[in-house]
């Protein structure tokens, strides 16, 4: 088996006294795609911030093999007073790759916005920004805390088909958050269903099928039951 570009060992993350991760491993293989699914509170983004490297306060640990981790928020955070382009080259500040800016902004489909501000753009525009800034540093990882659920029903469709071409274009990994099952089971090779706290993996369902993927799948159907069984029993739903 080859070494994963993520290996995580949470023993044991607490707030104020109180477990929120317990006895938890995670792997990510190069070029998988992986969803954490589970009730609100039950330490999913902190799961996530822990492999991101911006949370450092907890027993176990981290192995990361080498090649930038990237980060995409729920919220785009653009900055306000910046172009589409500067925002995607903000890493390094005025003396960004233009060329890299350039091709990027032409993959999320954005030509003719570079030197739009964020207020000029709809909700979906702006999230196409954020997955664009995070490819800018070349990541082997790209990390998403549920990125598209600002975005209405249809836009979130495209957008997770745009992250698919783009995975498949940058042959990275990607490692996503989200509250909907339909997303995790149409994205991902894996989909691992948490618990209530102290939260570990529940359960991990293996989606084998090629993509392109169609929605009305109906072994994506029989996840999906799966899944929501799961979720029931962990006082999700």
């Amino acid at each position: 088996m080859s070494t994963p570009l993520l290996d995580i060992r949470i023993e044991r993350k607490s707030f104020a006294g109180a477990t929120v991760l317990q006895n938890l491993g995670l792997r990510l293989a190069e070029r998988e795609i992986v969803s954490l699914l589970g009730p609100s509170g039950c330490g999913k983004s902190t799961l996530l911030r822990i492999a991101a490297g911006l949370e450092r306060d907890f027993s176990g640990r981290v192995l990361r093999a080498d090649g930038a981790v990237a980060f995409v928020f729920q919220e785009p955070r653009l900055m306000p007073w910046l172009t589409v382009a500067e925002n995607i080259g903000f890493a390094d500040d005025r003396d960004y790759d233009r060329e890299r800016v350039a091709q990027l902004i032409a993959e999320v489909g954005l030509e003719g916005f570079a030197e739009a501000l964020p207020k000029q753009l709809s909700g979906g525009m702006a999230q196409r920004v954020a997955l664009a800034r995070g490819l800018y540093s070349r990541p082997r990882v790209l990390l998403l805390d549920e990125p598209f659920s600002a975005v209405d029903a249809f836009t979130r469709m495209k957008l997770q088909d745009l992250l698919l071409q783009l995975a498949e274009h940058h042959a990275i990994a990607l490692l996503l958050v989200t509250h909907d099952v339909d997303e995790a089971l149409y994205l991902s090779d894996r989909v691992l269903v948490m618990g209530s706290r102290p939260s570990g993996i529940r359960q991990e369902l293996s989606v084998a099928l090629p993509r392109p993927r169609d929605r009305r799948d109906p072994e994506l159907a029989r996840l999906k039951a799966e899944a929501l069984t799961e979720l029931h029993l962990a006082h999700a739903i």
